[in-house]
């Protein structure tokens, strides 16, 4: 087909209006599906030998010593803060004590500390990496301080080494939420692997997807077992609590020894057979991923009409980002535009999203349980006034692609 063909074809789509840029699309390819499909041919849908495997591959590659997958990542997040409570754990966080938290977090990030009693302490993030702000951390840390909930945002880190330190010191409980960030590294070593708690999720636009699902991981065989029972109503069932409880309790029938509180968070085989199949391909779609982001960024910038409207995150030598999106700040002088832009944005039919809440103590929720704050968030309400996120692909933008998105970016001069 020559140029001027392909040239028309395009301008014909666009004049269609059929042309769309999602959050992700192809998500799933047909080996993906068919590994789904065996699952339901085979009867055996329910958390099975397809869950067992997964978990042993998330843990081997991902350099974790434990890991038990869930139904989302929420449930990651919630199990977590469910076994550092538990009493059955030798170290454990109990009602009032404080947990700091980013303020710019997902919301079930910060509803299991809640709903476990504990309180919440905000902390602002660092306008460079999205992530905490290790200086405004210090500062509210205080006797009462018993845990840290770090959230890792598409794909971007704190200072680790510090913040790690900084636990260590004050021997505080670490929660990693990486559902946005999996497969970034810190340091070579992979996020959510620092912490006594890490959580991932694999929902659809993740770096990996199954539709639903999220995985646990933790440091020590202890808190393994107690996530495990945690997230199968409190079943002794395969941990190694069981013979003990077995043996204590004999008129007990031994199938249902209930020997803690819980839920019911398993996944199905069917999304582990899908995430299992995906996570094979990870590498490659963090290198495409990398190649779409840096690819629409170049072009932006050696196009006639860029002027600096943008501000992106670059990461440091420490940091190797899996990117989730592409996250993106309105230069201050034109970030009264924001409302209009995106509306623009949404007409174009370019899918974007704020980034992950904006600043949380803004939403209607926090008035609703009257969480306290205290201090000034500048960098999370920056965030919240000037900042959402577009999409990055897993296969390669044509060059047709990349320069609507940038011209459709670039009408922001437009909008009055």
């Amino acid at each position: 087909m020559s140029t001027i063909k392909i040239l028309k074809k395009q301008n014909i789509l666009l004049m269609s209006n059929k042309f769309t840029y999602p959050l992700l699309e192809n998500a799933f390819s047909k080996k993906d599906l068919n590994e789904g499909i065996k699952v339901i041919k085979s009867g055996q849908i329910t958390m099975s030998s397809e869950t067992l495997k997964f978990e042993k591959k998330f843990a081997k590659k991902n350099k974790s010593n434990f890991a038990l997958m869930v139904n989302s990542g929420s449930s990651a997040n919630l199990l977590s803060i469910a076994a550092a409570c538990n009493p059955m754990r030798k170290k454990y966080l109990k009602k009032n004590d404080e947990v700091l938290i980013p303020a710019i977090c997902w919301s079930t990030s910060l509803w299991p500390i809640v709903q476990y009693g504990l309180k919440p302490v905000f902390v602002d993030i660092d306008i460079n990496n999205l992530n905490l702000n290790i200086e405004d951390l210090v500062s509210k840390i205080t006797k009462k301080t018993r845990a840290i909930m770090c959230v890792h945002i598409l794909g971007l880190s704190t200072n680790m080494d510090k913040l790690r330190k900084i636990c260590e010191q004050k021997k505080l409980i670490l929660f990693e939420d990486t559902c946005e960030s999996l497969g970034s590294k810190y340091n070579n070593v992979n996020l959510g692997n620092y912490g006594d708690f890490g959580s991932y999720s694999f929902y659809y636009s993740h770096q990996i997807t199954s539709g639903e699902g999220g995985m646990v991981v933790c440091k020590n065989l202890e808190d393994y077992n107690i996530l495990k029972s945690l997230r199968s109503h409190g079943w002794s069932r395969d941990t190694k609590f069981h013979n003990f409880y077995k043996k204590k309790f004999k008129n007990i029938d031994e199938k249902f020894l209930f020997i803690n509180s819980g839920y019911n968070l398993r996944p199905l085989d069917v999304t582990a057979a899908i995430a299992n199949n995906q996570y094979k391909r990870l590498n490659q779609f963090i290198n495409i991923r990398k190649k779409n982001r840096n690819l629409i960024i170049k072009t932006l910038k050696k196009n006639k009409r860029w002027n600096d409207q943008f501000l992106f995150f670059e990461s440091n030598k420490k940091i190797k980002p899996s990117w989730f999106g592409l996250p993106i700040l309105i230069n201050k002088k034109i970030n009264f535009k924001r409302k209009k832009f995106i509306e623009y944005l949404n007409k174009s039919k370019i899918e974007n999203r704020p980034i992950v809440s904006g600043n949380f103590l803004n939403q209607p929720a926090i008035k609703l349980y009257k969480l306290k704050t205290k201090g000034t968030f500048k960098n999370a309400d920056l965030v919240q006034k000037s900042g959402f996120f577009i999409g990055l692909h897993t296969t390669k933008l044509s060059k047709f692609k990349v320069n609507y998105i940038v011209e459709k970016l670039l009408d922001i001069d437009q909008i009055k």
